[in-house]
């Protein structure tokens, strides 16, 4: 791949949006400069408007998205124009997220530490019935190695295409976990530059988890606007 027209991807961020999460865009958009971020997909849980925040700020690309809590376990859905709602079954939540042009990712499959990940029943109906668009293969986040491991394997045996992403909850996580990619003109077009891309991937040590719980607890104390 051409260096000179590849595109740092990292496509699995949060904001303040995400009730885990404290990071403010404006500060992420200054973090993503400085680390070489060209593509940021900005995957909050359950909501989309910190996406359409940090789009209207950056003078980068940010693909909107969305990680939903599906009624099995999350998704991720890719250039969205609106919010999907969570709880509902994972076959209904990627039809509701392919409607609108967009892209279903599967984050984090195979974490056994994660109550969140989805399960292995719903991703196997998924794929068998063509609702599965990507597989992210690395997870900065994973305690486990060998569940991302797990996840590439499994991309593999089912011909998927695979990414990485930070899972960032924090500053110093962005752009941890990137795809390498060329330049893209769309969702469907992104999707075949991802399967032509390359990982480019460090697992964040795990304290970094330790953030996402205070910020759980400082929500609750009614701490806002902190910077880390």
């Amino acid at each position: 791949m051409n260096s000179e027209t590849t595109l740092r991807a990292e496509l699995h961020c949060h904001t303040h949006y995400s009730r885990d999460c404290l990071m403010r865009p404006e500060r992420m958009v200054e973090v993503c400069r400085q680390r070489g971020v060209d593509v940021l997909a900005v995957t909050d849980h359950n909501q989309l408007e910190g996406a359409l925040e940090l789009q209207k700020l950056a003078p980068f690309r940010v693909i909107p998205s969305e990680e939903i809590r599906t009624s099995e376990g999350e998704i991720i859905g890719y250039f969205l124009r609106e919010y999907v709602a969570p709880g509902q079954s994972p076959e209904e939540t990627a039809r509701q997220v392919r409607d609108q042009g967009g892209i279903v990712g599967v984050p984090h499959p195979f974490d056994a530490l994660r109550s969140s990940a989805i399960r292995r029943e719903a991703l196997d109906r998924l794929v068998s019935l063509g609702l599965v668009d990507l597989i992210e293969a690395f997870n900065a986040r994973m305690v486990r190695p060998q569940d991302n491991d797990r996840a590439l394997a499994y991309a593999h045996e089912h011909g998927l295409p695979v990414v990485a992403g930070s899972d960032a909850h924090t500053y110093a996580e962005i752009g941890a976990a990137c795809v390498e990619i060329r330049p893209f003109d769309g969702a469907q077009d992104f999707l075949e530059a991802v399967r032509e891309g390359v990982l480019s991937a460090q697992l964040s040590p795990w304290p970094v988890h330790l953030a996402s719980t205070w910020a759980k607890v400082s929500r609750k104390m009614g701490i806002r606007n902190v910077r880390r």
